[in-house]
């Protein structure tokens, strides 16, 4: 048994890296940059390099979005970190921040490794498109649904 509350949330933050981390490097080891497999008629495995951030955004900057990013995601991680300790008997919203927080800490290993984020997820319906993602991308925003719930769920 975890001897503090919260860290069981870090517990779960820590699989949502490691899974993450994971997933990417059979990606990588399994594609090239832009190939595709077919996997149904919504569903393709890609890979993708985004050096943004969601949906591409600054990817095209030259490179100072790098940091940038990167700040955020280690100043956000810290935040929540200190959020779950001081709120570890609040279920659904530190569910929430260890999910966006297992997220963050996957794409920023890739950003300060790679220089980019993985990206191999791809959904489509016939010829409309949604933007390649990653489980890390998958957490953050389940976790940011989750918190949107909580706070409506919470007493005025």
């Amino acid at each position: 048994m975890l001897k503090n509350a919260w860290s069981r949330w870090l517990l779960i933050s820590a699989t949502v890296l490691v899974l993450d981390v994971y997933t990417k490097h059979l990606i990588q080891q399994a594609f090239q940059y832009g190939e595709h497999l077919q996997i149904s008629s919504f569903f393709d495995l890609v890979r993708y390099h985004n050096e943004g951030a969601a949906f591409s955004f600054l990817a095209t900057e030259g490179g100072w979005q790098r940091l940038f990013f990167s700040a955020i995601a280690l100043i956000a991680s810290v935040v929540m970190i200190y959020l779950l300790r001081k709120n570890s008997e609040q279920k659904l919203f530190c569910l929430a921040l260890a999910l966006v927080l297992g997220g963050a800490l996957g794409n920023l290993y890739d950003r300060l490794t790679l220089g980019y984020v993985v990206d191999f997820l791809f959904f489509h319906i016939g010829q409309y498109y949604w933007p390649a993602f990653n489980l890390a991308d998958s957490a953050i925003t389940g976790g940011v649904a989750l918190l949107l719930l909580d706070g409506f769920k919470k007493p005025k």
